[in-house]
């Protein structure tokens, strides 16, 4: 591990304390018999009454869902795994619980693999990460939508790389890098 920056698990400790004030953590996390470092679940909802609590006029449940995936290098199959984790695992557990569409109310929810690479990853998974799309709507967003976000933290070089969901929260991972050690 010479010559980097900072060590995974220094990185890994510093992001999940930044994201513990907003998310529970779980550390580690079995999936199909591979384990990640850690999970982290996001959850609010926002209501709207009339005159009482008793006349609600809407709810909206807004989730966020983040796996954390170690790679020396962020790869073609680390990307394929990240792909296959948001399309079948995390969408079909963590959005609809195994149904056939999420929750009343259900407003959003993202679901996202951040991959935290030891090396800098090639250009040609720099663009295919940029590239990645997923977004899928529920009885024509009545149930709401889901969105799948990768991220490749580069430790190397300490930058992060996303799809396009995932940039208007690359700052927090950024932050990363910088944080104080708890």
């Amino acid at each position: 591990m010479m010559g980097y920056f900072m060590e995974t698990s220094d990185y890994l400790e510093k992001i999940l304390g930044i994201l513990s004030g907003s998310f529970d953590i779980y550390r580690p996390v079995t999936i199909n018999s591979k384990e990640y470092p850690a999970y982290a679940y996001y959850f609010s909802l926002s209501e709207k009454f009339l005159v009482t609590q008793k006349v609600n006029l809407w709810s909206a449940r807004v989730y966020e869902h983040i796996l954390f995936m170690q790679a020396e290098k962020c790869s073609e199959e680390t990307l394929a795994d990240a792909r296959a984790l948001i399309e079948t695992y995390m969408e079909e557990t963590y959005v609809r619980k195994g149904e056939k569409y999420p929750e009343k109310d259900h407003m959003v929810s993202y679901v996202t693999v951040c991959i935290l690479s030891e090396s800098s990853p090639a250009a040609k998974i720099k663009e295919a990460v940029s590239r990645y799309r997923f977004n899928r709507n529920y009885l024509f967003t009545f149930r709401g939508r889901a969105e799948g976000r990768i991220i490749c933290v580069d430790l190397e070089a300490e930058t992060v790389h996303g799809n396009r969901s995932a940039r208007q929260v690359f700052n927090i991972y950024s932050r990363g890098f910088h944080a104080k050690s708890s």
